[in-house]
């Protein structure tokens, strides 16, 4: 009887115990969906959490996980990756390690999902537009701008300014504008793709003035997109600088339902490949 494919959920990884939280719950959630259990792993990081912050249970790191899983007799892997475009993380860096993997585990078999970005389909910008609406005011002059947290990789700054774009049109007449923006980015001319900055945007008429909603291109909480974070912190400096300024960071992506039909999706698309 064929060996049933063990499904881990992947992450970046945080040192934030809110992420780790964050990530099981989704895999529980997912799990439910897809009727069959989904493993909350992160690629770097979260192992480095106290236990005791995140219900007595050490996160899992995803080469390690894979090696005590394939020493126990699993062979059979789907990875599904909780990013939104094609990082270096999923094209460097776990191809390498994989290839370390497989040659001390010639067994292993691993079919690895697409990114959540996928042309001709705009459920991210649909989970944005929601998250949008929940906070827009409804004389409809509140800006948007659209906050990831800034790629080296041109491709998947390109996600971000291909869902600003469709986001823009689920929104139409509702907002004022919508724009893309970075948390934060290299330096270096060769990176200015990345622009505009999200602190450059809130300094830069119309939009150091009025309400602007941050639509947070993040998918779970952490350093950079809690409530006490990065993305925070920038929106504060923004209103201290321009006090005509008012900032409303909206939900985060993993907090929509639609987010698993995504997933689920994105899983079956692996395992038919």
């Amino acid at each position: 009887m064929p060996e049933t494919p063990l499904t881990l959920l992947v992450d970046n990884g945080s040192l934030e115990p809110a992420a780790t939280l964050a990530l099981r719950g989704l895999a529980v959630r997912l799990s439910g969906r897809l009727g069959r259990p989904v493993a909350p792993v992160s690629l770097l990081h979260s192992s480095a959490i106290d236990p005791a912050l995140i219900g007595g249970e050490p996160a899992e790191i995803l080469l390690p996980s894979l090696e005590r899983r394939l020493a126990a007799g699993q062979n059979d892997f789907i990875l599904l990756p909780l990013f939104f475009g094609p990082s270096r993380a999923l094209t460097e860096y776990l191809p390498e390690n994989l290839a370390r993997l497989r040659q001390k585990f010639p067994s292993l078999r691993l079919k690895l999902a697409p990114p959540l970005h996928a042309a001709r389909d705009n459920r991210l910008a649909q989970i944005l537009a929601q998250h949008v609406r929940d906070e827009l005011d409804p004389s409809g002059a509140d800006r948007v701008a659209l906050v990831d947290h800034g790629s080296p990789v041109a491709v998947v700054t390109a996600v971000r300014n291909e869902l600003a774009q469709q986001l823009a049109g689920l929104l139409g007449s509702r907002v004022a504008a919508v724009a893309p923006a970075s948390m934060e980015r290299r330096a270096g001319p060769e990176y200015d793709f990345v622009k505009p900055l999200l602190a450059d945007l809130l300094a830069t008429p119309p939009w150091n003035t009025g309400r602007v909603i941050v639509a947070m291109q993040f998918l779970l909480p952490g350093r950079h997109a809690g409530p006490a974070g990065d993305v925070a912190e920038i929106c504060r400096a923004a209103e201290a600088a321009s006090p005509g300024l008012r900032t409303v960071m909206t939900k985060l992506v993993a907090e929509h339902p639609l987010l698993i039909d995504l997933l689920a999706d994105r899983w079956r698309a692996a395992v038919s490949a």
